[in-house]
């Protein structure tokens, strides 16, 4: 099978980031990398524009790693409250969702996606969890989430 070497403009999920040579099939580089300007042939010429490409990726690598490490030492800091309904002896109807986490993330002024909580398991019971969030490969942070009742809690009687 033919393959292309081709010089990355961008970096491009799964594939690699700007300034790296990679391999692909022709066709992909000849009708979608190449019309959108994301990758060049490799060849002498292109070949000059890699330490160009290599200081950029290092910049921008660079500031990606300073703001997640900033966003991480203030996520470091906070308790989040998730108020659900339960039943009699304080079981949970359904659970806390990453969904209710990114909401309650978004009110205290963080935009975070769901891909930052990679380990994230829906939350099923009443109390205090610490959840990981994943900035960036090299940055992680912890907060913690308090599941509160909305209403009272009876006990069952035996």
């Amino acid at each position: 099978m033919p393959i292309t070497e081709i010089l990355l403009l961008e970096p491009i999920e799964n594939l690699g980031s700007e300034g790296d040579i990679v391999k692909v099939r022709p066709g992909y580089a000849r009708n979608f990398l190449f019309p959108r300007n994301k990758a060049l042939p490799l060849n002498q010429a292109n070949k000059k524009r890699l330490d160009a490409l290599k200081v950029a990726r290092a910049a921008r690598e660079s500031e990606e790693i300073w703001g997640a490490q900033e966003i991480a030492s203030k996520l470091n800091d906070i308790s989040v409250a998730v108020a659900v309904k339960t039943g009699s002896g304080g079981k949970l109807f359904g659970s806390v969702t990453a969904q209710q986490l990114l909401g309650k993330l978004e009110e205290k002024g963080f935009n975070l996606d769901k891909k930052h909580l990679v380990k994230f398991t829906p939350i099923k019971e009443l109390g205090q969890t610490e959840v990981v969030c994943q900035l960036h490969k090299d940055v992680s942070a912890q907060f913690k989430v308090e599941v509160v009742s909305e209403n009272p809690i009876e006990e069952v009687a035996k």
